[in-house]
């Protein structure tokens, strides 16, 4: 069963905090964001696109009823349960008018507020499907959800640039669909140089413009490659950087996720508070790492800081450079991160300099190499949103079983 994203609204911290725990111990539902408001609480549903949205209905700004409604009225797949400590009539009729699909009465069990979630969703399923199968009858296809995939690694020089610009390259050649590469290394970022191209304008010029931000507007600022994929260039210089603020980076990605099949973002070593952004609105993000202790300690601790975030369950790692040779084995990673592998790459350093030095991504420059057939099985568990840790941890038992039954 696939996780329920909940997003939970309420102006009271301690009560966020208290239902987070409560929703922290299911298995199969990740809070995925929190919001103090009706305003942030749009925000957030059009950043995030939650399954589920638990609305408290008396908050500062913008209350609980006039937020369900605005987002059952633009974004009506995300359901809404309202929450509060108003049980009479009168209120439940008003949340289920503003589109609300259940009412709970505070206080409630974890047993209530879990079976509430799962059945909203359950229903939700059911009638999306129904609406699905509408389209399928009139001749229209069924519509992908889009896909934010940010690539990380929180040391320079593993390969996060080289991944993401073959990646981006790779999907748009296999799905034929629309790919966006989004260089978020706001001071240093190489993905043009990688690609060949030289930007006369970047995101630092973007975020400048006067006018409300649109799709056009992005639009002319993406550099087509001959690929398929466009890109998003890094500012010119270091300096520039700081006039790329977080929410310039929600809104330019909301609206690339609107119009693409596929976001990807490359990202600096590190943890700020672009980088923090980029993450809460990704559906799938690849840890990327080489075999050298520093990097072994770093990915510990970012692990750590993942899981804290609620990031960690939408994370696959990606081991590059592998080899045999260099001390430590994947075996000797995973039992230090207590953290699958999904995908390892080997080294092959001539064909990937060669390919930086001519700007022409390697998966398309030499696709029978074992570098980019290592790459090409990246792109499926991507495009397939599989590689997760359940199920490494799944088929590893499986082979297990199989092993000592014929063994």
């Amino acid at each position: 069963m696939e996780k329920i994203k909940v997003l939970i609204v309420d102006d009271i911290s301690e009560t966020r905090d208290n239902i987070n725990r409560l929703l922290k111990l299911e298995e199969h539902i990740q809070v995925v964001g929190e919001a103090s408001n009706g305003e942030q609480a749009i925000k957030k549903a059009e950043q995030l696109l939650p399954d589920v949205i638990l609305m408290d209905i008396n908050m500062p700004i913008m209350d609980g009823m006039a937020a369900t409604e605005k987002i059952s009225l633009s974004l009506p797949n995300i359901a809404v349960i309202m929450i509060s400590v108003q049980g009479e009539a009168g209120y439940l009729k008003k949340a289920m008018m503003a589109g609300a699909r259940e009412y709970l009465v505070k206080p409630f069990s974890a047993d209530e507020l879990v079976d509430a979630i799962k059945r909203t969703y359950d229903l939700e399923k059911k009638r999306l499907g129904k609406l699905e199968g509408s389209k399928r009858i009139f001749g229209k296809p069924k519509d992908n959800k889009p896909q934010v995939i940010t690539i990380f690694g929180t040391k320079g020089g593993v390969g996060k640039t080289t991944l993401s610009v073959n990646i981006s390259a790779q999907l748009a050649k296999k799905t034929k669909k629309k790919v966006v590469l989004v260089d978020l290394d706001l001071q240093f970022g190489d993905v043009s140089v990688f690609f060949n191209v030289s930007p006369k304008k970047s995101i630092a010029e973007l975020v400048q413009e006067r006018s409300q931000l649109t799709i056009d507007l992005v639009e002319s600022y993406l550099i087509p490659h001959i690929s398929g994929v466009k890109i998003l260039p890094a500012p010119m210089r270091p300096e520039y950087s700081e006039l790329v603020t977080p929410n310039n980076i929600l809104e330019i990605l909301t609206i690339l996720r609107q119009n693409y099949d596929y976001v990807i973002i490359d990202t600096p070593p590190f943890f700020q508070d672009t980088n923090l952004s980029a993450l809460d609105m990704s559906n799938q993000v690849l840890l990327i790492m080489t075999m050298d202790l520093p990097t072994v300690k770093n990915m510990k601790l970012s692990l750590e800081l993942l899981d804290t975030l609620h990031h960690k369950e939408k994370t696959k790692l990606i081991l590059n450079r592998a080899s045999e040779d260099l001390g430590i084995n994947a075996a000797d990673v995973e039992n230090a991160l207590d953290f699958l592998i999904s995908h390892q790459i080997p080294s092959d350093g001539k064909l990937v300099v060669t390919s930086v030095n001519k700007g022409i991504p390697f998966v398309l420059s030499n696709s029978n190499a074992k570098v980019s057939k290592a790459v090409d099985n990246i792109t499926n568990i991507v495009i397939e949103d599989t590689g997760y840790q359940k199920e490494l941890l799944e088929s590893r038992q499986r082979k297990k079983l199989f092993g000592k039954l014929f063994g």
